[in-house]
Formats: structure tokens, C-alpha cells, sequence
């Protein structure tokens, strides 16, 4: 399908990212708040508060959040909206499903590794010359212009 538009920058990007990383815990907060269940101890025979939190659902509403909005809606989130952005596969064509689920495991993989993963992940669009990020090479896909 020829070559992709324009890279887009790295600037609006992160802020694109911001944008969608505000929205994703807005959806998951219900499910990220912890609660308390009371479990009976029985070394101590008594009652105890343990608190309960929900954080693959929380996970889960991220993953969806990326994955669908990606592959069903031109490549792009609501931050990648806003800011002029959409993901495309390196020939400039239309991201497929299995590539923004791709792209999606890699990420959410790296966000799992404390932290460390996603500095790498992100930190890696600095350096390298088409802007992509480690999940982007593994789906190989791009950020573009819209």
C-alpha cells in the first residue's frame, strides 16, 4: 500500500498516551479500588480484614481498551484522536487485529515487569530512527500522522 504518512512526534505521542492511560483508570477504578472481606483466622481464632482488589479486571479493562480501539477504529484511541495520531502497519496499511493484539500483549507484558519494562518500552521510541516503540516492532507497526 506504499509508504506510511508522516511519523508522528514523540511529544504528542507521550501525551496521547497520557490521555489514554487517564481514561483507561477512570473505566477501571471501580475495579482497582480495594474493599475489605472478613476471613476467620484460625491460628488466632479470630476474625481478620484482608483487603481485596480486582487488578486483572482492572488489567483486562486496559487491554481492551487499546486492543479494540486500535483494530476497530482506525488505529486509534481517543488520546490518538485528539492529538492527530493512528497506529499502521510499517507499509502504511490498515493495522490488523492480530497485530494490534500483538502489539497490545508486548505492551501490557513490559507493564508487568514493574515498571522497568515500560521505561524500556517507551524509552526505546527516543532512540530509535522510526519512532517505534518495543511494541511496535514486535506487531510492526508505526504512529502516523492522521
Amino acid at each position: 500500500m506504499g509508504t506510511p504518512p508522516g511519523l508522528a512526534g514523540r511529544w504528542r505521542r507521550l501525551f496521547a498516551g497520557v490521555l489514554d492511560w487517564f481514561i483507561v483508570n477512570v473505566i477501571a477504578a471501580p475495579f482497582s479500588w480495594s474493599s475489605w472481606e472478613y476471613v476467620w483466622d484460625r491460628g488466632r481464632g479470630a476474625w481478620d480484614r484482608y483487603p481485596v482488589g480486582q487488578p486483572f479486571l482492572a488489567a483486562l479493562v486496559a487491554f481492551l481498551y487499546f486492543w479494540l480501539l486500535h483494530a476497530f477504529w482506525n488505529g486509534q484511541t481517543l488520546g490518538k484522536r485528539l492529538f492527530g495520531m493512528r497506529v499502521v502497519q510499517e507499509n502504511g496499511a490498515r493495522i490488523t487485529v492480530a497485530q494490534a493484539a500483538v502489539r497490545q500483549i508486548v505492551e501490557s507484558a513490559l507493564v508487568w515487569v514493574c515498571c522497568v519494562g515500560t521505561l524500556v518500552d517507551l524509552g526505546w521510541i527516543l532512540f530509535d530512527p522510526r519512532k517505534q516503540a518495543v511494541h511496535d516492532k514486535a506487531a510492526r507497526t508505526v504512529v502516523v500522522n492522521a
